[in-house]
């Protein structure tokens, strides 16, 4: 059967200048999403909270091992299919962000060599891609200790312990060989995005692994891309000097006009408000400008209000999308490759999303209103005032031990103490203590049952975003003219 798509043959690509380029030197700008919540979870994306290993073994103790591994396997069939990725493309977006776990290419008990079923996992995502002449970007999401401080990393700690084991770091180092063995000549496998957002408390210990995994890659994969996220969360390029050979640098681009912050203004279009926006890529943009190399946005994208339960979602959802065209609008004055988070998910960001009336969100849905209101997401917690009271004398109690300059010493500094002690207690601690409530929702279930839970992330049994897909298909399609 022939596929009908907006989009060329897939042709090897690379660096050339300030450009990414195919073989004949014409410019391409990738625009694309992330496929989170495939080969790596997160808590937002599909309803657990805290972390992704913590999320599974707590539903391989209520289930078995040998049912939850069958729902998983399910899920992830469901969450992208041939109907998925025939939707992206007939909006003109080129490229697939897919984020991956180290957990499924390494057992921690056996880390010398690699499980197939990762790769398994990968290739079918790179064989529906194929097809529909979508280039993929490879992103290491989640690495050995985790690469930064958040929930993404799935440590299931509050510390990045990548960087303080060489092992971890020449683990991941191994993976990247393994994966560049593979997919080397692939032209649908476009990049190698090395690390997702890492945070180096000393800054100088990134620099140094990216050139070695990069020396790593080059002996067995000369040509793909490798695209490289500034340190602390793909924002800070201070400590960067050089650039690697056929790189793309990456910054990470949320606007807090995006977020549902209390007491902040909706977004106006206002010069004042555009202004921020410009200022904000700018700044992050820079080291690539003065460098003279390819910019690539790597994660971007408003959270959206709920229309079931907020009067006011249509006002603030209209607001959001502004702000997303007016962010499009900066990035295509410099013809910045960008991929928006995120394709799928239960509501929050996704192009489509599960539907309230599916299995899944039926049997969730209470739980996840409850984990809302205790705040345990950072990403998908809209309001955190119902927790208030419990937390903010606790919490005024921990600031009179602790001088007030030392309060400011925990890296990533730009995060406040209170951010530092809602990260350990409410997104590490109580969510894990949650985990095992919510795997108690699947106590019981059959086979059949888990199943039709699984198929609740079938492309057809998802809501498409239109709002946010009209503006995503316009800027295509304006970009292919």
């Amino acid at each position: 059967m022939a596929i009908h798509t907006l989009n060329p043959s897939c042709q090897p690509l690379r660096v050339s200048g300030d450009a990414i380029v195919n073989a004949a030197g014409e410019r391409i700008v990738l625009k694309g999403t992330a496929l989170g919540g495939y080969l790596n979870m997160e808590n937002f994306i599909t309803g657990y909270p805290g972390h992704e290993h913590e999320h599974r073994a707590a539903l391989a103790s209520v289930l078995g091992k040998e049912k939850a591994q069958f729902f998983f396997d399910r899920l992830l069939h469901y969450f992208f299919t041939e109907a998925d990725a025939k939707f992206f493309a007939s909006l003109g977006m080129n490229c697939i962000r897919l984020p991956f776990n180290y957990r499924h290419f390494i057992d921690d008990q056996d880390p010398t060599s690699f499980k197939k079923e990762g790769f398994d996992l990968m290739d079918r995502v790179i064989n529906i891609c194929t097809r529909y002449n979508l280039y993929v970007v490879l992103d290491l999401h989640a690495a050995p200790g985790g690469q930064n401080q958040d929930w993404h990393s799935d440590s299931g700690l509050n510390k990045a312990m990548f960087w303080e084991f060489r092992v971890f770091q020449d683990q991941a180092i191994e993976l990247w060989k393994a994966i560049a063995t593979r997919y080397k000549g692939n032209p649908v496998v476009c990049g190698y995005n090395l690390l997702n957002e890492p945070a180096d408390p000393e800054h100088v210990r990134l620099i140094s692994w990216y050139e070695r995994a990069e020396k790593a890659i080059r002996a067995v994969d000369p040509d793909t891309m490798l695209f490289i996220d500034g340190n602390t969360y793909a924002m800070d390029f201070t400590y960067f000097q050089n650039v690697l050979p056929n790189a793309v640098y990456a910054c990470h681009d949320y606007a807090m006009f995006g977020f549902p912050i209390p007491g902040q203004p909706l977004y106006s279009g206002s010069d004042d408000h555009k202004g921020k926006l410009k200022r904000q890529f700018d700044r992050k943009a820079l080291f690539m400008r003065e460098k003279k190399v390819p910019i690539w946005n790597g994660e971007f994208g408003p959270v959206y209000a709920n229309e079931s339960v907020d009067p006011e979602a249509e006002k603030v959802n209209n607001a959001r999308y502004h702000m997303l065209q007016d962010q499009l609008n900066i990035y295509d004055q410099d013809k910045v490759s960008w991929s928006i988070w995120l394709y799928k998910d239960i509501g929050y960001q996704g192009m489509v999303y599960v539907n309230p009336d599916t299995p899944y969100m039926k049997l969730i849905a209470p739980f996840v209103a409850k984990k809302q209101k205790l705040a345990l997401d950072f990403w998908g917690c809209v309001d955190k005032e119902s927790v208030k009271d419990v937390y903010a004398p606790f919490i005024e109690g921990l600031k009179k031990m602790v001088p007030e300059h030392i309060q400011k010493k925990k890296y990533p500094h730009i995060w406040t103490f209170d951010r530092q002690v809602e990260r350990a207690v409410r997104e590490c601690l109580m969510s894990e203590y949650l985990g095992w409530e919510f795997a108690e929702l699947f106590e019981g279930k059959t086979e059949a049952e888990l199943e039709e839970l699984a198929r609740s992330f079938a492309f057809e049994n998802c809501i498409k975003r239109d709002g946010l897909n009209r503006i995503l298909e316009e800027d295509g399609r304006n970009s292919a003219k």
